[in-house]
């Protein structure tokens, strides 16, 4: 391999670290071209991107990214095979799968969100790991719940706010309930006044008569 191709792999490599949020490094030495199909058929399904690559030419990539990958380039002995992908947990996922018959791949790190996760007993926590859209997506479900009533009660009205108008009306507050008893009892009262009224008037006519 030339200069030239050499320079090429390594920017290539570069434009990877940089388009994918999820970076794994591992070891898959001693799987067989079988087995190898078979994983790499895996990560296709998975939307996961598989590559052996020399560590000289991740790591210089690494350097001359823009971002700080630390000490996970520390990680970069011995057999090298990266996995990239946009999920946090999809290559966790693929992992662990393709494990129950062997105990190939060894995961060496991961560098996901900018977080770095090294050795292979970080695979648990990576399996479980969500991803910042499925953390906001929860979010927005749970910000959404209190509102589901008055979003129901749009759509049932044509999404009118005069819809909205007519469920209050029909369901007034506590406070307005509390007032209209209170407005019945005057009502109720204004006839017994006149009546009492009327009494008073006649009982002063009968008096009026008696003096004459």
């Amino acid at each position: 391999m030339n200069k030239e191709e050499k320079v090429k792999v390594v920017e290539e490599l570069k434009g990877q670290l940089n388009d994918y949020k999820s970076i794994y490094l591992t070891d898959i030495a001693g799987l067989d071209a079988m087995q190898t199909s078979k994983l790499r058929r895996e990560c296709f399904n998975s939307n996961v991107k598989l590559s052996v690559v020399k560590n000289t030419f991740l790591e210089r990539a690494m350097s001359e990214s823009e971002t700080d990958f630390g000490e996970f380039k520390d990680l970069l002995k011995g057999n090298t095979t990266i996995m990239l992908s946009e999920s946090g947990n999809s290559p966790a996922k693929v992992i662990k799968k393709f494990r129950k018959d062997g105990e190939k791949p060894i995961l060496k790190g991961a560098f996901v969100d900018e977080a770095i996760y090294i050795g292979d007993d970080q695979i648990e926590a990576l399996f479980n790991l969500k991803s910042k859209e499925e953390v906001l997506g929860e979010i927005i479900t749970l910000l959404q719940s209190p509102a589901k009533n008055v979003i129901s009660a749009l759509k049932s009205s044509s999404g009118k706010i005069a819809g909205l108008v007519k469920t209050l009306s029909e369901n007034p507050i506590e406070g307005e309930k509390a007032e209209e008893p209170i407005e019945e009892e005057a009502r109720a009262e204004e006839p017994a006044a006149e009546e009492n009224k009327s009494e008073e008037q006649t009982s002063e006519d009968e008096s009026n008569d008696e003096s004459k």
